[in-house]
């Protein structure tokens, strides 16, 4: 109990990648949407009326980032590269698509999005994925 009121980390490793299963899991579910033509003709819309070029090309793309993204992040693969994939997603959702940038009125949602995957950016994949076991050997050059 002494620790829980330190700054030590309390299983930081399990703790991110408690987190890193989770939000890539509702990536997955959010990108998984670009098999639903329904929902894809809503997205496409969303585009075309703000007089985008390629409408559908911008709703897909968006989509698969999601999806790739979320996959990477429940397997811990390539989790960086996965991190930046989802910022970029979501940063054109708010800036292209959303509120304009506008974070404390509409688009707090993918600007968590982007939170999140800044922090696996930053810490890495954490405990159980396929980084630490592919890059295990790899010397720490810091």
């Amino acid at each position: 109990m002494h620790r829980f009121f330190t700054a030590t980390p309390l299983g930081e490793s399990w703790g991110i990648a408690l987190i890193r299963i989770v939000t890539g899991a509702l990536l997955v579910f959010h990108g998984w949407e670009c098999f639903d033509a329904t929902k894809m003709t809503m997205y496409t819309s969303w585009f075309s009326d703000r007089q985008y070029a390629n409408p559908a090309a911008w709703a897909y793309a968006g989509k698969i980032a999601e999806l790739l993204a979320g996959i990477g992040f429940v397997l811990g693969f390539l989790t960086r590269v996965a991190a930046l994939g989802a910022i970029a997603a979501f940063t054109g959702i708010i800036f292209l698509l959303g509120d304009k940038g506008k974070i404390l009125e509409g688009d707090q949602h993918p600007f968590l999005f982007i939170l999140l995957s800044l922090v696996f950016l930053f810490t890495g994949p954490g405990a159980i994925s396929l980084d630490g076991i592919f890059f295990k050997h790899q010397k720490k050059r810091y």
